[in-house]
């Protein structure tokens, strides 16, 4: 787990925890092809990419909304990351950090089960680190499902009271948290963190989002399509 120096600001301590984007669709599969020849998929294979561009590529809009959401609304203590993505073999990893193709396999490439011996240990591990190093007053807001065990069941064996989630996630499919993310960051409006112990983790629907007014950016897939 890396760590880097960061201002505190005032306000409650709070560091997010964001769920990682899958490997195996098709966005993933586009990025990681050997013949792919757009800016990030080169810069992959030869010098690498950071984790966060990686993962925002791979799910568009869900993880590109918690990764800014996360960047806005952080407050760590000091030398401390604000955000960290949960992996399946490689713990808890700052967005920040370079990835090469081998490493983003590498730490891709297991089991999010509970009862996964490799996944515990290293998410439990980092864990555990950070929950020492942040102290009992801390915050730590899952930006993930809350609704299975893979993330809520070793968070909590370590952060208990503290880990946190956004109310608001409760009903909502990954599109429209990312998209309510997206909104919040750029409003500069957080969402309602609530413990996750205890909660209710499943409702009603909620309704659809206001849609976003915005020129469409071609992605690097509409790009080599059109080609």
């Amino acid at each position: 787990m890396s760590l880097s120096i960061q201002n505190l600001e005032r306000g409650p301590c709070r560091i997010f925890l964001l769920s990682p984007a899958n490997i195996a669709g098709i966005r993933a599969q586009f990025l990681m092809c050997d013949s792919a020849d757009f800016e990030l998929a080169v810069r992959l294979r030869r010098r690498g990419a950071s984790l966060g561009e990686l993962f925002s590529f791979i799910s568009g809009l869900y993880f590109r909304g918690k990764l800014r959401y996360a960047h806005a609304f952080c407050s760590a203590p000091p030398k401390v990351e604000g955000a960290f993505v949960i992996t399946s073999s490689g713990g808890l990893i700052s967005p920040d950090t370079l990835m090469t193709l081998e490493r983003l396999r590498e730490v891709s490439s297991g089991n999010m089960d509970p009862s996964d011996a490799r996944y515990r240990s290293l998410l439990d591990g980092d864990a555990q680190k950070l929950a020492g190093m942040c102290g009992q007053s801390c915050q730590f807001v899952l930006l993930g499902s809350v609704a299975t065990p893979k993330y809520v069941e070793p968070l909590l064996t370590v952060f208990g009271q503290q880990l946190m989630f956004p109310a608001e996630f409760v009903g909502r499919g990954d599109m429209s948290r990312g998209g309510l993310m997206l909104r919040c960051a750029e409003s500069g409006r957080q969402l309602t963190y609530i413990p996750v112990l205890g909660a209710k983790r499943h409702g009603p629907k909620p309704p659809k989002l206001t849609p976003l007014r915005r020129k469409r950016v071609r992605s690097a897939i509409d790009v080599v399509s059109h080609r």
